[in-house]
């Protein structure tokens, strides 16, 4: 455990140790702020809740955490730290999660910074806080899934833009498998069974639910599930790397 947060600070210390950390932040809470009240028409709705952050929050992490992602196994072997990372007594279960546990921390980091929404909220109305802590749990997982996603993309090449097409490649189709629009247009294509299957594994229509305050528990574990196959992923391509 203590080689694990060992890795984890010192991957989430190299987040900050340039300006990039700052910048994305701030470009992630400008365009945050501005689709939730602008675009959002947050004042027209006449209602104190934070739906249409939440309702933006996938779109805009479909290209901010790709972003977070693509350095994190690309840059070790473009510059060859790999090699000196998986010769060091450190699992690669480990290093994995080590790695994954940051870029998370990063993201609530993140998405922390928006408590002002949540303030600016209460002061104009009662909205129902349960549903917006349930919300920011619903989005904190949701990243979880594109991190994960984004460190296996990662793990696949050296070149960090490489990395990044592939991760909002990868997390686009999971977002839209379950949109009724995509499902319309599929219907005639393919066979309904799988259809069915594609919602399944579909993650916006469970990050509704929980957006909504529908907590279930299958859901979590749908979440948990689904971090857990890609970090494997993300394990078994670099010791395929490795091997190679």
């Amino acid at each position: 455990m203590r080689t694990l947060l060992v890795i984890a600070r010192r991957e989430l210390a190299a987040y900050f140790a340039t300006p990039v950390a700052y910048v994305f932040i701030v470009i992630f809470l400008v365009l945050l702020g501005a689709l939730t009240f602008s675009v959002g028409n947050f004042f027209d709705r006449g209602q104190a809740d934070l739906a249409p952050l939440f309702s933006f929050l996938p779109w805009l992490f479909l290209l901010l955490i790709p972003a977070i992602t693509m350095r994190l196994w690309a840059e070790e072997r473009r510059s060859g730290t790999i090699e000196l990372l998986l010769t060091l007594p450190v699992a690669l279960w480990q290093a994995v999660l080590g790695k994954f546990l940051a870029a998370w921390a990063f993201a609530a980091i993140a998405l922390v910074l928006t408590f002002p929404m949540v303030i600016t909220v209460n002061v104009l109305g009662t909205p129902d806080n349960g549903v917006i802590l349930a919300g920011y749990a619903g989005a904190l997982l949701l990243a979880g899934c594109y991190l994960a996603i984004g460190a296996a993309m990662s793990a696949l090449t050296r070149n960090q833009v490489i990395a990044f097409v592939l991760a909002v490649a990868a997390c686009f189709v999971f977002t839209v498998f379950g949109s009724p629009v995509v499902a319309g247009f599929l219907a005639e294509a393919l066979p309904s069974g799988v259809l069915e299957a594609a919602r399944r594994v579909s993650l916006i229509g469970r990050y509704d639910g929980i957006t909504r305050g529908v907590v279930a528990l299958r859901d979590l574990v749908f979440f948990v599930t689904f971090i857990g196959f890609w970090l494997y992923a993300n394990a078994v391509i670099v010791e395929w790397k490795k091997a190679a």
